[in-house]
């Protein structure tokens, strides 16, 4: 009898499997087959009994041999390296944009760097210039502050001889005046 059961139970199987097959391979089939179908192909091998031990040991069930959903499978893993190929193109476009652009902030720089460097050299330039027309231009500096000196001493003196002058005038008045 119990031969019987497991005859019965792989005939169960064998008639559920090209149910599956047929909601997989069918897309135009309604959702809820589709959702019945891999149910009852991933049920049916929980419910069924264990299998005995066969001595043929060469002899396969028809249960072994079904793969319900390799279609789906295959069909996902396609899209799934499309999409992911979109995205690593997209990732290494995103990056290579990046040292582009890095690339041209660093000539941008290295530009500005180099009129500094140029303006620098100017200024330094003229600056040394501005130093020898100085250096030369020290000797007459010099001569011109002596020159101060001197008119600062001759005008010290002019105001004493006009003081000793005005002293002179009111003393002639005043021996005038007797």
């Amino acid at each position: 009898m119990a031969a019987a059961g497991d005859e019965a139970t792989a005939m169960d199987s064998i008639s559920r499997a090209p149910a599956a097959h047929s909601a997989v391979l069918n897309p135009t089939a309604s959702t809820s087959s589709q959702a019945e179908g891999p149910e009852d192909a991933t049920s049916s091998p929980a419910q069924a009994p264990k299998k005995p031990h066969n001595s043929d040991g060469g002899v396969e069930t028809a249960e072994e041999a079904v793969e319900p959903a390799e279609p789906d499978i295959n069909e996902l893993c396609s899209d799934m390296f499309e999409k992911m190929g979109v995205f690593l193109q997209g990732e290494l476009t995103a990056t290579c944009e990046d040292y582009r652009l890095l690339e041209n902030m660093n000539k941008l720089t290295s530009l500005k760097y180099m009129e500094m460097k140029d303006i620098s050299i100017n200024i330094s330039r003229n600056l040394q210039d501005l130093n020898n027309k100085y250096a030369s231009l020290q000797p007459y500096l010099d001569q011109i502050n002596q020159i101060e000196e001197q008119v600062s001493t001759l005008e010290q003196a002019a105001y004493k001889l006009d003081a000793y002058s005005k002293k002179l005038e009111a003393r002639f008045k005043k021996l005038e005046k007797r």
